[in-house]
């Protein structure tokens, strides 16, 4: 399929949270939500996942209404959920209740079948001190790209 290179990621999780562990799950999307996915019309703004009665559910993920849908529409943020197995949401809700992470949207993506998937992450909350050495090492980083040019 040409939709592909569909890649929306949510850069500041990954600024906010230090990620544990990472996973590829599938969402729950209506048609005219998958469409807005396709042009990569998501926004991430405060959204989270959470379980619920043994689901696992993402909340506040924004997809813009698709603009062609007419009457088929779907609301822009609501509860979506997601697709994991039994095994993984108990090891994932038992972790969270655990360590207290949180379950965080990483990014969203279009596979090779033509579905949409979200990876989310355990994420435990830093900082201030250890945002500023992320922004630092980032800096560093950079500075040695420059360098070896």
């Amino acid at each position: 399929m040409s939709d592909t290179n569909v890649y929306i990621k949510n850069r500041p999780a990954t600024f906010e949270y230090a990620i544990e562990d990472r996973l590829k799950v599938g969402i729950v999307l209506t048609g005219s939500e998958i469409k807005s996915v396709r042009n990569s019309k998501v926004s991430f703004n405060d959204s989270y996942c959470l379980v619920d009665n043994g689901e696992m559910w993402i909340k506040s993920l924004h997809i813009a209404e698709y603009v062609n849908a007419g009457y088929a529409g779907h609301v822009s943020v609501r509860d979506r959920k997601l697709l994991l197995t039994r095994k993984e949401i108990n090891k994932w809700q038992t972790k969270v209740k655990e360590k207290g992470l949180t379950i965080v949207p990483l990014s969203m993506y279009i596979d090779d079948n033509g579905l949409a998937k979200l990876e989310i992450g355990l994420g435990k909350g830093k900082k201030l001190h250890d945002k500023r050495e992320t922004t630092k090492n980032r800096e560093v980083e950079r500075e040695m790209k420059r360098y070896i040019k």
